[in-house]
């Protein structure tokens, strides 16, 4: 068996482990793990994971990885002010995540491509219930699309990819498969399968959602609005309040929206002719917060 027979073995093997696995009782352990400041216990974690992904940590507000309180702080840790200025031009739109393109283009009707011989419906990802729901969906059906993937040794908070104003949020259910390009290639409908939160969002005329999908050992998904939203003890659709106790309903460009708490995928979704990918923005690019990927037009 030559290298790359090899590798396709084991990729097979990974996927079809996924399906056998306890999806959600090992992520709930991950959770749990992640969260603990028994200090050797995360002290050897974040070693471990250092060693392992080797991350930058120049960029970090903390750059001292002992000094995090546990895992999750550490993996989800803020970078100093400046260290991703966002485009200002008001007709650009910014990439809402450090991470890779996976897939890039414009959804045929209702089709969004997950990879090559595999595709999934808007109604599917935003798990449509209601006319409410439904509305959004021929918001946004044949408009341009964005699959951005966020590896482990990524930043993991989400920013805001242009000014907009909340409009509405949910939470559908769903599996935990791992989002990791071996998977996306092999698992029909990956992304409208795994657990996701839904934001739409609002900006004069314009309407545009980010839908953060969740992932196998992502112990959460969170918002700056709700909080942790995921682990959630009732699985099933629910809309999430639009309270501005928490933070501002209304964010600009380059704001904290949300984040991860392990490597996940973020949905980016705009109307049908309302915004133009920038060359030269492929699958396979990398993308930082705040660089541009977009023109309004």
């Amino acid at each position: 068996m030559n290298g790359a027979d090899a590798d396709s073995v084991r990729a097979r093997l990974f996927v079809a482990l996924q399906y056998l696995l306890p999806q959600r009782r090992l992520t709930q352990l991950v959770h749990r793990l992640a969260r603990s400041r028994v200090r050797w216990l995360k002290n050897a974690l974040i070693g471990s994971f250092i060693a392992h992904f080797h991350p930058d940590l120049s960029e970090a507000e903390q750059p001292d990885a002992s000094r995090f309180a546990s895992f999750n702080e550490f993996f989800t840790r803020a970078l100093r002010a400046g260290a991703r200025p966002a485009a200002p031009e008001p007709a650009v739109l910014v990439s809402p995540v450090d991470g890779s393109v996976s897939q890039l283009g414009h959804l045929d009707g209702s089709w969004l491509v997950q990879a090559k011989g595999h595709a999934y419906t808007l109604e599917a990802l935003l798990g449509v219930e209601g006319a409410a729901a439904a509305a959004w969906v021929e918001v946004l059906r044949g408009g341009a699309c964005a699959t951005l993937y966020l590896a482990p040794v990524n930043y993991h908070r989400v920013h805001m990819p242009l000014s907009g104003t909340l409009r509405a949020a949910w939470y559908v259910p769903g599996q935990l498969f791992s989002v990791n390009p071996t998977t996306a290639a092999s698992v029909p409908g990956l992304f409208a399968r795994n657990e996701r939160v839904v934001c739409m969002f609002g900006a004069d005329e314009l309407t545009w959602a980010l839908v953060l999908v969740g992932a196998l050992f992502v112990g959460s998904l969170t918002t700056v609005w709700h909080g942790d939203i995921t682990p959630r003890t009732a699985r099933r659709r629910a809309e999430l309040p639009l309270d501005a106790s928490r933070a501002s309903l209304t964010l600009e460009k380059g704001a904290e929206m949300g984040r991860f708490n392990m490597g996940s995928t973020v949905i980016l979704l705009l109307p049908r002719g309302r915004a133009a990918w920038l060359a030269p923005l492929a699958p396979g690019s990398a993308v930082r917060v705040g660089q541009p990927i977009a023109r309004l037009t």
